[in-house]
């Protein structure tokens, strides 16, 4: 048995479905308005995970061009059933105001790391939605209610309808089987059939500061649920000194040793010194991560080893530790014919017309297309910011004839909130390097007036980022060798869920290469590698 340290995924990760075949687990994770749609890790001792599935690689499965930011995939269910593998999920087209509107779909694959089915559409009532096998083979759909009713709370409980697999589609009566507690915004559902009993885990309270798993058990499948007489399951809001905050939306499963654990969301916010410790608790880049809990029951309920709090590191299973050569490098050289599986896009798969490998052997090049304002068609690759402190690098040949065209190195949240440090042309200096950033939708260029000249001769320029927990800086280089820092300091916190204005705020950092040209004129940059190195 061997102590498992959380997070077990770092940086993004929300919202985790964990599902069992034989002594192989898996997990589904959130994506978001990131292309693919949904990542699934695989593990044999619930410590070490590798990133093997990105189910939602067509345009066929998930097109969200022109989604708002962090809609796209909400909270994704995996399940195991009938000899293939279930993925449930919500492609949510409107976050902000009255409605949430969305739509839940079902794709199924025979092995989890192949080509995934198209989507049978289910339902748009609401989000959250997952699938229950029960033991007499029949399946259920869950999911809560949405209710946009002025004077309303808009989460009027969890529905329940039955899925016929014959029909492809939900049949008989929906039904209202759980209206939450009263921490209410309750979300998240997950059906399990446990001794006789139907166990009901939600989310609830929010995904913030304030998030906890609730359970609640019946004799019945329509119920009525009985709330677990310790409630919440889960929550770190009573307990502002951990270090894992936000614990809640949650899943669980059953070992092929007979031990029980549950995996949830959580969030590390940022060291804040001289702040008041309750007055607001802090700030996450790197998102909303997932963690893992050892379960134990009584008296026919689960409770958590060590009491509702997260802990920071647990016993594992009693199995032998199987851990995997790391699945990527630090440094890409855009040597292969793929992109790092753990690089992402924007809302949309880019086509070899907007990012190709082939166009220059060991390059990424990148078409110019719209600003990073944009929710229809950026040229942006990135990765998600997994740790509190490391360094990103690139290398790119760009030449710009106007100043509607740059590239450059990205730090990213939303449309509203980024740093870019790129290459772009001004009219009297030629080409040149510059800062330029997004806070909240209000644009600056810190650099302006002092703006770097990059020499006719130079080919590539290198750029770079060095992430120290709560503050991130830029420099670069004409050689690869001799390095210059811009003087200019950025803070970590603007790019996190709880800077941004909306209440619909559920990513996190990436890191990644842009290139821009609003004139038309179709032009690119290639980056010869990237480098994302832990410190």
């Amino acid at each position: 048995m061997s102590k498992i340290k959380n997070p077990i995924l770092t940086g993004f990760h929300p919202d985790p479905s964990i599902c069992r075949v034989g002594d192989d687990y898996y997990i589904a994770v959130s994506t978001f308005e990131w292309f693919p749609g949904v990542r699934i890790y695989h593990s044999k001792d619930l410590k070490n995970w590798r990133l093997v599935a990105r189910p939602l690689n067509r345009l066929s499965q998930l097109n969200m061009i022109g989604n708002p930011d962090s809609g796209g995939v909400w909270a994704p269910h995996l399940s195991y059933s009938d000899g293939k593998f279930w993925l449930i999920y919500t492609d949510v087209k409107v976050v902000e105001g009255q409605w949430k509107d969305g739509h839940n779909y079902l794709v199924t694959c025979d092995t989890i790391d192949g080509a995934w089915s198209d989507p049978i559409y289910l339902n748009s009532s609401g989000f959250d939605p997952s699938l229950f096998h029960d033991e007499d083979g029949r399946k259920y759909l869950v999911n809560m209610y949405w209710d946009h009713r002025v004077d309303h709370h808009p989460f009027y409980g969890i529905v329940l309808q039955e899925y016929s697999v014959e029909q492809k589609k939900l049949v008989g009566e929906p039904k209202i089987i759980f209206k939450g507690t009263d921490l209410r915004i309750t979300e998240g559902p997950h059906l399990y059939k446990i001794n006789g009993y139907y166990y009901l885990l939600t989310a609830e309270g929010g995904t913030r500061y304030n998030h906890a798993a609730t359970i609640a058990r019946s004799t019945s499948l329509y119920g009525p649920y009985e709330v677990h007489p310790d409630n919440p399951l889960l929550t770190s809001w009573p307990y502002p000194r951990n270090p894992l905050q936000k614990a809640g939306h949650a899943s669980i499963v059953h070992t092929h040793t007979d031990e029980w654990f549950l995996v949830h969301l959580t969030g590390r916010p940022l060291p804040r010194e001289g702040q008041p410790l309750l007055e607001h608790r802090g700030y996450c880049p790197l998102g909303r991560e997932t963690a893992i809990q050892r379960l134990e029951w009584k008296d026919g309920w689960p409770y958590v080893v060590g009491g509702n709090g997260p802990s920071l590191e647990i016993d594992g299973p009693s199995v032998e530790e199987v851990s995997w050569e790391k699945d990527y490098d630090e440094k890409d050289d855009f040597d292969g014919d793929t992109l790092n599986h753990h690089f992402q896009t924007l809302r949309i798969p880019l086509g070899e017309d907007i990012a190709t490998l082939k166009a220059r052997p060991g390059h990424l090049r990148l078409y110019g297309r719209e600003s990073l304002t944009s929710r229809f068609t950026q040229a942006f690759v990135a990765r998600r910011w997994q740790h509190f402190h490391f360094v990103a690098e690139t290398k790119v040949s760009f030449r710009p004839t106007t100043f509607q065209q740059s590239a450059g190195l990205v730090n990213y949240y939303n449309t509203q909130n980024w740093t870019t440090l790129q290459i772009t042309w001004h009219e009297e200096k030629g080409r040149i390097l510059e800062l330029m950033t997004c806070d909240h939708l209000v644009v600056d260029q810190p650099l302006r007036g002092r703006e770097i000249v990059v020499p006719d001769d130079i080919e590539y320029v290198y750029l770079r980022v060095t992430v120290q927990a709560t503050t991130y800086k830029y420099s670069y280089s004409f050689d690869g060798m001799n390095w210059i820092d811009l003087p200019v300091t950025f803070e970590s916190y603007k790019l996190s869920d709880d800077y941004i204005k909306s209440r619909a705020a559920f990513t996190g950092a990436f890191v990644g290469m842009h290139c821009r040209d609003g004139s038309g004129q179709n032009n690119y940059a290639d980056f010869d590698y990237f480098l994302y190195k832990e410190l």
